[in-house]
């Protein structure tokens, strides 16, 4: 099955999608009882324009560019890898551009019409790699002096709980819409999406239980998503079935204004112990939303 008919140009040894204007569904988003970087007002007073468009949002303008490289195998084992560079706001336009994969593995970008970039990473297939957040994870120093995860260690975990997504379903505080409400905007339809769950829905699918029951973490603090991977392993993943995840903190680290948890989620069928998908996520927490950050920090490091 064909899932698109998404225009893509093939030029200079690229794949290029079109120019889409994706939206912003996460205004009303709150946790830890205050609102989100997605809102306007919030995302202002920290000195940005505005509410962002969240990141797994722009997976789905390289699903079409996964399916064009692989075929049927892109719904069943492909992976997104990236490392978000800057936010796109509403009415943004952007697109995906993917290089001819080497060995099951296609340098990716996303543009604004400006040239800012968006996005860098990398599609593959079928655990070929290294892929992005591999080869970033090598790169990165381990958080020094963590106020804000102080609390957090890796090779925490989170227990097995079930999850799944209704077509109707309404996904929580975090992400107050059902699959329905976002496909009447996703930038890139199908009728595929009647059944298997968007690359940017799967997201959704292993975070909107993400507060139950927490990490220690000091807030209240306004985060991000920074960097993000999805990989299907025996894929996909269905609407209105149950899974079961679990999550574990593998790396923390940071940097001028943040400080970064990374956490590996896994997919199973219920009682299985066989992978169906993961995700690996840096969520990015903002040490000047964190009002006693600089007091909290002389106490514990002079």
């Amino acid at each position: 099955m064909q899932f698109f008919t998404t225009p893509l140009e093939r030029k200079e040894g690229r794949i290029v999608g079109p120019w889409r204007k994706p939206a912003n569904m996460l205004q009303a988003q709150t946790y830890d009882n205050h609102a989100s970087m997605h809102d306007d007002a919030t995302a202002q007073k920290l000195g940005f324009k505005g509410g962002a468009v969240e990141g797994p949002t722009h997976f789905s303008q390289f699903a079409p560019l996964g399916e064009a490289l692989w075929g049927e195998r892109w719904w069943k084992e492909g992976c997104a890898s990236a490392h978000y560079r800057t936010m796109v706001f509403d009415g943004d336009a952007a697109r995906a551009i993917a290089e001819e994969p080497v060995d099951g593995v296609a340098k990716i970008t996303m543009e604004k019409e400006d040239g800012t970039e968006v996005l860098r990473g990398t599609l593959s297939i079928g655990g070929a790699g290294p892929t992005a957040l591999t080869s970033r994870l090598s790169e990165l120093k381990p958080l020094d002096q963590p106020v804000i995860l102080r609390d957090v260690s890796v090779g925490m975990k989170q227990p097995r709980h079930p999850v799944r997504m209704g077509a109707e379903q309404h996904m929580g505080d975090l992400y107050p819409f059902s699959l329905a409400d976002k496909l009447k905007k996703i930038t890139e339809p199908s009728a595929g999406y009647a059944e298997v769950i968007p690359m940017e829905m799967i997201s959704v699918l292993l975070q909107y239980s993400s507060r139950r029951p927490g990490w220690p973490v000091k807030g209240p603090a306004v985060g991000l998503f920074a960097d993000q991977e999805i990989r299907l392993i025996d894929g996909p993943l269905l609407v209105g079935r149950d899974y079961e995840i679990e999550r574990e903190v593998v790396f923390l680290s940071g940097s001028r204004r943040t400080e970064s948890m990374w956490v590996r989620t896994t997919v199973f069928e219920p009682g299985g112990s066989t992978p169906k998908a993961e995700m690996l996520l840096n969520s990015a927490t903002l040490v000047e939303s964190y009002a006693p950050y600089a007091d909290e920090k002389a106490k514990l490091y002079g």
